[in-house]
């Protein structure tokens, strides 16, 4: 069979990422698990977990800078679009996300991690260091959504249509909607445009983790203009309910604009926080 649109424009963004990048299949009992990896083999594990339908390519522009110091490991979510398999142990809450993760860290050969996710996966990454603090160094988390605060009834409403009907056209429209004038990479537009029509996506969720129960370094990093939540009242709840926390605003930055938009201003806030 000839390769799907979906599958062309994952190729074309892969190919943005460093040549010494590899790819790993790593067995989980929910399925093979894509990871793209890149950085010295001595470096400090630095796991990134995507968005919903960003897919671990996302990372494409931060990638080259974090992986000079550190080991990244950018996944495809499973249950999400990309080359992730969903198989074996059926998936249906966050006690199998943070199994799964579980699984993939074991099969990494990772004993403990910086962690950092963006939207859904910070949502996630705040899961795992909730169940397992042993494991996650420092926790940094971009614009995380459904951990401080809930989505706004306006952003919502917006995404709607691509939930009920997903199409390319729908979702093209709801990224040019929430990123107004920060002009994201065209062929990642493409590739979540894409993403949001594959079959069996199966994105799990769950309701707000309990934050101040995190007692490692957390990082939070805002976009300015996101329509996802109010940056400010985000940020108000993240200082009150973390023990130890650090809040950072990314100025100019919307919600999906993240994390491959003025990447050096990510990249340097999140090395100076890991060290």
């Amino acid at each position: 069979m000839p390769p799907s649109a979906f599958d062309l424009a994952y190729d074309e963004l892969r190919a943005r990422w460093p040549e010494s990048t590899e790819e790993c299949d790593v067995a989980t009992p929910y399925g093979r698990t894509r990871v793209h990896v890149y950085g010295p083999a001595d470096g400090s594990p630095l796991v990134l977990l995507p968005g919903g339908s960003a897919t671990g390519l996302v990372w494409f522009a931060n990638a080259p800078a974090l992986g000079e110091r550190y080991r990244v490991h950018a996944v495809d979510l499973v249950g999400d679009a990309g080359r992730t398999e969903r198989r074996g142990t059926p998936l249906k809450s966050a006690d199998d996300l943070t199994a799964w993760l579980d699984a993939l860290l074991d099969g990494l050969g990772l004993d403990r991690v910086h962690l950092c996710g963006h939207s859904y996966g910070a949502w996630l990454a705040v899961r795992y260091a909730l169940h397992a603090p042993r494991r996650v160094d420092r926790l940094a988390l971009v614009d995380p959504t459904q951990v401080f605060a809930g989505f706004r009834p306006g952003y919502l409403l917006r995404a709607l249509p691509t939930l009920i009907r997903p199409s390319r056209a729908r979702a093209r429209a709801f990224l040019a909607w929430e990123t107004a004038d920060t002009h994201p990479d065209e062929t990642w537009q493409r590739l979540y445009a894409l993403a949001t029509t594959v079959p069996g996506r199966k994105l799990v969720a769950g309701g707000r983790p309990r934050t101040a129960g995190l007692r490692m370094p957390v990082l939070v990093l805002l976009a300015e203009h996101s329509r996802a939540h109010h940056a400010a009242e985000v940020a108000d709840r993240a200082r009150r309910t973390l023990a130890r926390g650090e809040v950072a605003l990314l100025p100019g930055a919307t919600h999906h604009s993240l994390p491959l938009t003025a990447p050096k201003q990510l990249n340097d806030r999140l090395m100076d926080f890991l060290g």
